[in-house]
This record gives C-alpha cells, sequence and structure tokens, in this order.
C-alpha cells in the first residue's frame, strides 16, 4: 500500500463525498447536500481559507483532511488548525491518519506557522490513541455559542 495525500480536485467530488458523508454520520450529524456543496465550493476554491487534503491509495480516496489557517494574538503568529480528519472505517489501523495529520503539519512548517491544532469528541478514544502518539493535549476547554439554535429558539 503507497498512500499519496494531496489536495483535493475537482474530480474527487464523489469519493470525497462518499467519506465526508460517512464522517458526518460518525458523529451524528445531518450531511444535507447544500452543506457539502458548500464545503466543497470552498476545498475548490483557491481564495477560500479552508483547505482539503485527500489520502489516495492507487485511484481510492481512503482518508481526507481540513484545514485553515488562524491567527494566535498572544503569539504574535499563525496556526493551522485541522477542522475534519477521516479515514475509512476498513482502511484503520494502516497509518494513514498518523500520515494526514504528518502532512499537515509539514504545510504549517512550510507556512513557518507556530501550531497545529484541532479537537475531536471526548468519547473517540480510539481517534485519541493516534492523537496522543503525534500530538500534546491541551488543558483547553472548548465552548461555543450555537447562533442557529438561538435564533430558532427565538423565533418559534
Amino acid at each position: 500500500m503507497s498512500i499519496e495525500i494531496r489536495p483535493v480536485k475537482d474530480g474527487d467530488f464523489f469519493a470525497w463525498l462518499d467519506l465526508y458523508a460517512k464522517y458526518a454520520e460518525f458523529y451524528e450529524t445531518e450531511l444535507t447536500d447544500q452543506r457539502a456543496l458548500v464545503l466543497w465550493s470552498w476545498l475548490t476554491d483557491a481564495g477560500h481559507e479552508e483547505q482539503g487534503y485527500v489520502a489516495v491509495d492507487g485511484d481510492r480516496i481512503v482518508g481526507l483532511a481540513h484545514v485553515r489557517e488562524f491567527a494566535r494574538p498572544l503569539e504574535g503568529d499563525r496556526g493551522l488548525f485541522l477542522d475534519d480528519l477521516y479515514v475509512l472505517e476498513d482502511e484503520r489501523g494502516k497509518g494513514i491518519g498518523r500520515q494526514l495529520i504528518a502532512a499537515v503539519r509539514s504545510l504549517a512548517e512550510e507556512r513557518r506557522l507556530g501550531v497545529v491544532q484541532w479537537i475531536t469528541a471526548a468519547d473517540n478514544a480510539a481517534a485519541q490513541r493516534v492523537y496522543d502518539s503525534v500530538a500534546s493535549k491541551t488543558a483547553w476547554v472548548t465552548y461555543e455559542i450555537d447562533l442557529v439554535a438561538a435564533q430558532s429558539e427565538e423565533t418559534a
């Protein structure tokens, strides 16, 4: 098995969509056609901050990673945020996730960024075993305000 990590390209859409739908299903999130098309338009727009990478085995896409740069005011630099990382279930345990993370790290190093960061679900133990082998867990706790839900409640 020889895995190539490369940016997404136009011809990848259906294979990418299959993986991204499985990723959404894993996190019990509805992936509508509209959401998928919006993200795809971002990934294929060279001017958009979100970038997509795929892990390819021969002619088969077996993993994906979506990243974007962000400012780090206290550090006076920028970082790379790994928004999404997914490997097909039947391809797990072969180091593909580590290869995707290594490619993201290399991209950040090329850009002279200060950090690569990502989050995962607290109950995603399998992913955390991989992450613990390539990165340090931080002490930060994540919060969010779901504005879409709040607006829905206000109009109800």
